[in-house]
């Protein structure tokens, strides 16, 4: 790669800077309906920032909801194809008044830019953007071809975005996907996410009697649909942490001994996990370590549990009725799908008697990994080592980006997750932010890749 790229870079560094808190200052939140217009705004945003670097048959594709913008660069003849996706929405602001300053006026102290959409996701989209702007600038032309996918609903779940995949794969098709929209391990310490956990969820609602009792009348002669949901939702674990549905661990994908050595290698003690959740003792299914419980083992968690009288004080009813939400992550090859039939099958087995049980379906997402040892991830390897000075690591995510496994399953493309935020940089949260250090070294991080992608793919 030629030095006049690097050059360019720091040339445009205050220039770039100005032009992301621009990006920053639209308050595209595609949750609240009451910013529909900032959303579209960010769209054309978008859309103009792709013509301004040079792409090609730029285009805002309305959708049923928030749109989709797209734009290509495809004179690199021979050469392999890039499709980047990201998201120009960004989370709601609550609460406001813990922002230090305003969340949609980007402002920059200590070396970090805050605002809402600084590192989740705009600050990591226009980094794309400037990267392929510097080298196109710098030298004429690019070492890749590029397409561009950037959406406006990632941040309620990409409701639009697999129809709009299923219905453009030609236009969409390409030889990778490459996203920046994960972290990288701590300050210093690049990582390569390469595989989510899946996610399926259900409510379920135990009705008993027709209405609250006196628990002095019917006490003792009637179930209680506490009772009978409680013993319900124990029914899920053995004390060792092992979930019971028949069936459930059928299709779970192994870890290979290079992969558990790589774990190892992280050096990542349960005494960190201990401290980031603030626990005095780790629990979880026995025989596999921490790291594999939260990456590559699937779960079932309650989040949250309902009936009865919640007010202060005792009253002595017995409710009529009770609630439990439950969501699984999975991992590979699990089937979303497979798995909700088996948890309704096993609430019926072991339902109570005297209570009337129903489950009502949340969204799903399946489970994602790339083998990390596909030519494409090893090459993010080597550029972030070159960059950053120290050796990558190579991790999975216990969380969930369905769209991620919906780009797997529909284009059939190798995905590489390529973040370069920070866990301590308050995505989500008031006073978001991104580390400068991050911006520079990410880019010259993107720079080198596709350069290092040229050959190997």
């Amino acid at each position: 790669m030629e030095q006049a790229i690097l050059d360019y870079l720091k040339d445009k560094r205050e220039i770039y800077l100005k032009e992301l808190s621009e990006f920053l200052s639209i308050p595209s939140i595609s949750a609240l309906p009451d910013h529909k217009g900032d959303v579209q705004k960010a769209a054309e945003w978008t859309a103009d920032a792709l013509e301004r670097i040079g792409m090609e048959q730029v285009k805002v594709y309305e959708t049923k909801g928030h749109p989709v913008v797209y734009g290509e660069w495809l004179k690199a003849e021979g050469k392999p194809t890039i499709l980047i996706y990201g998201h120009y929405d960004v989370q709601p602001v609550d609460p406001l008044h813990l922002w230090e300053t305003p969340p949609f006026e980007a402002a920059i102290r200590d070396e970090k830019i805050y605002a809402r959409g600084a590192t989740d996701d705009k600050g990591q989209v226009f980094m794309h953007l400037k990267a392929v702007e510097a080298i196109l600038q710098s030298t004429g032309t690019l070492p890749v071809n590029f397409k561009f996918c950037i959406e406006g609903e990632e941040e309620i779940g990409s409701p639009n975005l697999p129809t709009f995949v299923e219905e453009n794969k030609e236009l969409l098709a390409a030889d990778v996907i490459v996203i920046s929209d994960t972290g990288m391990l701590e300050k210093g310490k690049p990582a390569i996410c390469y595989g989510l956990r899946g996610l399926c969820g259900l409510q379920i609602d135990v009705k008993g009697a027709k209405g609250d009792l006196h628990s002095g009348l019917f006490g003792g002669a009637i179930q209680n649909p506490i009772h009978a949901l409680v013993q319900l939702v124990n029914s899920f674990h053995d004390a060792n942490g092992k979930i019971t549905v028949d069936g459930f661990y059928d299709r779970v994908q192994l870890l290979t001994d290079e992969e558990k050595q790589a774990y190892a290698n992280l050096n990542i003690s349960d005494e960190s996990f201990k401290e980031q959740a603030g626990a005095s003792e780790l629990f979880g299914e026995e025989g596999f370590t921490t790291l594999e419980r939260v990456w590559v083992r699937p779960t079932l968690e309650v989040n949250g549990i309902y009936g009865g009288f919640q007010g202060e004080g005792i009253k002595t009813v017995i409710p009529s009725e009770a609630s439990a939400k439950i969501t699984c992550r999975l991992v590979p090859d699990q089937d979303p799908d497979e798995i909700v039939s088996l948890l309704q099958k096993h609430i019926e087995k072991n339902k109570p008697e005297g209570v009337e049980v129903t489950v009502s379906l949340f969204d799903k997402g399946s489970p994602f990994v790339t083998p990390f040892d596909h030519p494409a991830i090893q090459a993010a390897g080597r550029v972030y080592e070159k960059v950053y000075g120290v050796p990558t690591s190579y991790t999975r995510m216990g969380g969930s980006i369905p769209i991620v496994a919906a780009f797997d399953q529909i284009l059939k493309l190798p995905v590489v997750l390529m973040g370069f935020g920070l866990p301590d940089e308050n995505f989500h949260a008031p006073n978001e932010h991104f580390h400068l250090e991050n911006f520079d070294k990410g880019l010259d991080t993107l720079c080198y890749y596709w350069y290092e992608l040229e050959n190997s793919l």
